[in-house]
């Protein structure tokens, strides 16, 4: 059982459940001790959210990608990377129909959230165009890579800077919910709250390390390509942080997290490429992309865009009670599923 290599299908589907699951309760349990800490630090629900939340809910699927990629699996290593954007942002539509009261990009809009958004289809434009480059590599290492990861800390010191001293803030409406900060003094200590994070951060990672072979037992038992593996199933189940913090963090009223936490580790989630670039030792890990992964890292940033006009356009209420983005995100990405599983 300890050994990958022997396990049956049966056993990898055992394994990758167990480990959704944990998955599923860290998640939830870390989206409160963000919260708090958003407060404690005074940095704010929206960097929160990029930073500690969206890196954290991330952190399994990093490790996934990474790990995926040292084994020389660069197809799983980069569709598990991309396809947890999608989705998330899919996520993300799931969690405005949670939230009645108005369409949740209306509720959230923030400057800080539309930057990390623009950051986000930076990032993924960068990497849709790097297999277009030469395939010239430093130490088996593309010089892309670097590049992404200067331009997400770059853009993160912009979406602090956008917090701080914004240029321009958008209309305040009833149903408009702005991050005030709770009562500190009815939180744990910081160093309570610093400890239970770590812990959660180091069982996510464990997590995610563990997922990467029950995946790849999986795709050989099944016949299916690593890219539908990466795209239907690990990047579902390491994302599952995103979809339980989102809802908790909707029904706590810290919107701009819930915003923030997805789009944040959406912007994160583009880091797994370049660092499994770093761990895939046979070349430019992004020149291995196949045709359907190139074609969901498009459906992304689509999706990326059309969430963005929402942000901007902040629409009270569209069909179904839920924002005409949302509707568009969830279209879109249900005709991706579609279009990767007719290409098998």
């Amino acid at each position: 059982m300890l050994n990958p290599d022997n396990w049956t299908l049966l056993q990898g589907l055992l394994v990758f459940s167990l480990c959704a699951f944990v998955i599923a309760i860290a998640g939830t349990r870390i989206t409160r001790i963000v919260d708090q800490l958003a407060d404690r630090t005074g940095i704010g629900e929206a960097a929160a959210g990029a930073v500690l939340l969206g890196g954290t809910t991330s952190i399994g699927g990093s490790v996934l990608s990474v790990t995926a990629a040292w084994n020389g699996n660069a197809e799983l290593a980069v569709s598990n990377a991309l396809g947890g954007i999608a989705v998330q942002t899919f996520f993300l539509a799931v969690a405005d129909m949670i939230y009645r009261r108005a369409n949740l990009e209306h509720a959230a809009a923030s400057a800080p959230n539309m930057m990390q958004n623009g950051l986000l289809i930076l990032l993924l434009a960068v990497v849709l165009i790097t297999p277009l480059l030469p395939d010239v590599t430093i130490w088996s290492v593309h010089p892309v890579t670097p590049i992404l990861f200067i331009v997400y800390v770059y853009g993160i010191f912009l979406v602090q800077g956008v917090r701080n001293k914004p240029m321009w803030l958008p209309a305040r409406t009833l149903e408009t919910r702005e991050d005030k900060p709770e009562d500190t003094s009815r939180m744990p200590a910081m160093i309570r709250l610093w400890i239970e994070f770590a812990f959660l951060f180091m069982v996510l990672g464990l997590a995610g390390w563990t997922l990467e072979p029950s995946a790849t037992v999986i795709a050989a038992e099944t016949g299916l390509t690593q890219t539908i593996v990466g795209v239907m199933l690990t990047a579902i189940s390491t994302s599952i942080p995103e979809l339980v913090t989102s809802i908790a963090a909707v029904r706590r009223g810290a919107l701009t997290l819930a915003v923030g936490g997805i789009i944040g580790g959406n912007a994160f989630d583009t880091l797994f490429t370049a660092a499994s670039d770093i761990a895939y030792r046979d070349g430019s890990i992004y020149h291995t992309m196949t045709e359907g992964v190139l074609l969901w890292v498009c459906l992304t940033i689509i999706m990326s865009a059309i969430l963005m006009m929402g942000l901007i356009r902040r629409e009270r209420s569209g069909p179904g009670r839920i924002g005409l983005e949302s509707v568009l995100i969830i279209i879109l990405y249900l005709s991706g599923v579609c279009l990767l599983l007719i290409r098998i």
